[in-house]
């Protein structure tokens, strides 16, 4: 555990306070109607059939994870360990958007389909890159400030003729695959409240299964299936029980609702569905992971305790009906933020000499969890990165044997893993010929904190229950670096059945890239230090690698055209980690254009990607009072860090304050308070900041500027626009 002078220092987590802080972009003005450039191949429709034989078809990749199991292997093999070094770069594609790209393309009948922040939706000829459509949902730019992690959005879904998307501001849209235009569209939740919509939908049994983010605001999770001809909602189960004057709507709630305390339902609770769903057509069971709670403090949640169901949990459902099967929590009570969204796998282990049917998942908590997916049986875990808010999971029990100081109750306490959690969002991958999990973890911590002067619900807001004001570093490079030395990602290749390590690929940075695991004996991965890599699966030996010129967070995808096999990924740096993450990166980051790329053996296409400077200029001196400046510091870390970066440090996403030519004058009030770039998504804050206070947050970025400034001794600056 790390010294108490960190305290606060990192508070990684912090960065969800994006919650709380708009997430502006400088992208133009969309178009309603879907550009067409030229029709898409004439293709068959995706039927339950396809998807359930996908190893029938290993030249498409139908599905999120290719299978309804979301192992993301491919039997492919054109493609090899001893042949990869010839791969090159086919074509690339630029999407003309410069935030988190993360979604896995869908390629069916020589046809990618993939989607953009803002929930802009790409149709390219797979083997070309041709763009045969392009739609635009025209996402208001102000919903960016309830987009916790970034404006992101994670693919589509097909069936039948249509691709289907969820917007960020909660509509599902079904689009002609051949054309792009909308045939239905549906709004999934009020779009005023605090809800958002990045994960993939699924399809199955022509119903089209979707949730909602928005577990840092005041929500309650659900997930909803809709009929895919329709838009017609079939039904939604909430994952976590609603106020008790008014009934549960199921006896599975009526279950959850004694695992609760106090009135949570004031707050929302939390508990939303944002990602991870997996299916088995053999038992028909539809399995989704549910969200943290809200606010992410339980003692605020639910005063007196109990598990809070079904917070942080897996959970199965008859996808015709939504009905409730079974359920295991991975962590019972949850108050760190550890989801349990995280990527979902299906697979067939031989364990203790018996064939099993299981469910595989490595959540935020740092543990790697292998269970009965007929039953929920717990069956092992072990954790995959160092972890000190549990010893071990009770293999009697199920449940995880928390350390004393863990609940964080009076001054904080450093623990791993952070909010960020040891496995977050990004894809991984199974491989049955070696046995390994290909998993993308990282080492963070975090200092919890109880806020200071207690808890006040924010409606529509951002709701932890937990202090960020601590959550600065220090300007002193030696200092920084002590601190984020430790900061780091990895590739674990991981042994489900021994629950142990094989292999590993260290990273400096956290927030590398999902994964793809090929018959091959290939494991695909980008990084956050903008690689696309190739490893040997059996060995972890890095084989190749290209340069990419921005950091990459998507999963990788392999499909063939006329025969040749491909190796795309979506490539721009982005989400959470761009927006708060500035400090991560060296050199700073600026913004890069996100784009598709696609490899080849034997290609030759050169990738070019304009380079766009950190424009830097130097601040105005620093003559605030002490007072004004730490409530300047509290302030901008309740409302600005999440998307203008820990100690000021922007992520290249968004502006980096500390350059910003509104420090000297009356412009910093006109955009902070009057919206002046609302239609970029920096929307008023006037309901939420007092002028003072507003002056004080500018107060507090000239001083961090000041210090930055002066540690760097820069030579000749160039001055900057707003």
């Amino acid at each position: 555990m790390h010294n108490k002078k960190y305290r606060g220092l990192l508070c990684l987590a912090l960065t969800l306070a994006a919650c709380s802080a708009p997430a502006a972009s400088a992208a133009p003005a969309p178009s309603a109607k879907p550009l067409s450039v030229s029709p898409a191949h004439n293709a068959a429709a995706v039927t339950a059939e396809r998807i359930r034989n996908a190893d029938r078809e290993t030249g498409n990749w139908l599905t999120h994870g290719r299978t309804y199991s979301e192992q993301r292997f491919s039997p492919l093999k054109s493609i090899t360990s001893d042949n990869v070094a010839g791969l090159g770069l086919a074509w690339s594609y630029p999407l003309g958007i410069y935030r988190g790209i993360e979604a896995t393309p869908l390629v069916i009948d020589g046809v990618m389909y993939t989607t953009g922040a803002w929930s802009v939706v790409f149709a390219l000829d797979a083997a070309t890159g041709k763009l045969l459509w392009k739609y635009d949902p025209q996402v208001p730019r102000s919903k960016g400030v309830h987009a916790c992690c970034d404006v992101v959005n994670r693919g589509v879904a097909a069936w039948g003729d249509k691709v289907y998307v969820g917007t960020l501001d909660g509509r599902l849209v079904a689009l002609e695959r051949d054309s792009g235009k909308v045939a239905w569209s549906v709004q999934t939740f009020d779009p005023q409240l605090a809800y958002t919509i990045t994960g993939a939908p699924r399809v199955i049994k022509g119903k089209v299964f979707i949730g909602s983010g928005g577990g840092e605001y005041d929500v309650r999770g659900y997930i909803s299936a809709y009929d895919s001809e329709t838009g017609a909602m079939d039904w939604r189960f909430y994952t976590i029980p609603g106020n008790p004057a008014n009934g549960q709507e199921s006896p599975a709630l009526e279950m959850a609702e004694k695992t609760w305390n106090g009135e949570w339902w004031k707050v929302g609770g939390g508990g939303t569905v944002w990602d991870s769903m997996a299916y088995d057509p053999e038992l028909d069971l539809l399995y989704i992971g549910v969200g943290n709670g809200t606010p992410w403090n339980q003692r605020i949640r639910s005063p007196g305790g109990g598990d809070n169901l079904f917070l942080s949990s897996i959970v199965a459902l008859k996808p015709d009906s939504g009905e409730y099967v079974w359920h295991y929590q991975t962590t019972p009570g949850e108050t760190w933020d550890y989801t349990a969204t995280q990527p979902i796998m299906l697979a067939d282990l031989d364990i203790d000499g018996k064939p099993r049917k299981v469910l595989m998942q490595a959540p935020k908590n740092g543990f790697f969890y292998v269970i009965d997916r007929v039953t929920g049986e717990f069956i092992s875990a072990n954790n995959y990165v160092p972890i000190n808010w549990a010893t071990h999971v009770d293999p009697k029990t199920g449940r995880p044997v928390e350390t004393e100081d863990a609940r964080y109750e009076g001054e904080g306490v450093a623990i791993y893993p952070s909010p960020f959690g040891g496995h977050n969002w990004h894809p991984w991958s199974y491989n049955p010929a070696t046995g390994l999990v290909y998993l993308p973890a990282q080492e963070i911590f975090h200092i919890y904190q109880d806020e200071p002067d207690g808890f006040e619900y924010r409606p529509g807001q951002s709701n932890f229950g937990v202090d960020f004001s601590t959550a600065d570093l220090p300007s002193d490079k030696a200092e920084r670096d002590d601190i984020l030395k430790d900061i780091r990602g990895h590739l674990s290749a991981w042994d489900p059945v021994q629950q142990k390590e094989v292999w590993r690929v260290q990273y400096q940075r956290p927030w590398n890239g999902g994964t793809l695991s090929t018959a091959g004996n290939l494991v695909f991965q980008g990084t956050s230090d903008r690689r696309f890599a190739a490893y040997a699966a059996d060995s972890g030996k890095l084989l190749w690698n290209h340069q990419a010129d921005t950091g990459i967070v998507a999963g990788p995808v392999t499909y063939t055209v006329d025969g040749e096999q491909y190796v795309a990924v979506m490539s721009g740096w982005g989400s959470l980690l761009q927006l708060a993450g500035g400090v991560f990166m060296t050199p700073e980051a600026a913004p890069v254009e996100g784009r598709v790329l696609v490899y080849k053996l034997g290609g030759d296409a050169t990738l070019s990607i304009p380079k766009q400077e950190m424009v830097t200029r130097k601040p105005p001196p620093s003559v605030a009072s002490a007072e004004e400046i730490a409530l300047g510091k509290t302030r901008y870390y309740q409302q600005c860090g999440g998307c203008h970066g820990v100690a000021v440090v922007g992520g290249g996403g968004t502006p980096d304050l500390r350059h910003s030519a509104l420090l000297d004058n009356d412009g910093w009030y006109t955009v902070v308070l009057d919206g002046a770039l609302k239609q970029n998504g920096m929307i008023s804050f006037s309901d939420r900041l007092s002028k003072a206070e507003v002056k004080a947050i500018r107060a507090f970025v000239i001083d961090k500027a000041n210090a930055d400034w002066e540690a760097a001794k820069p030579g000749v600056k160039t001055e900057s626009t707003p």
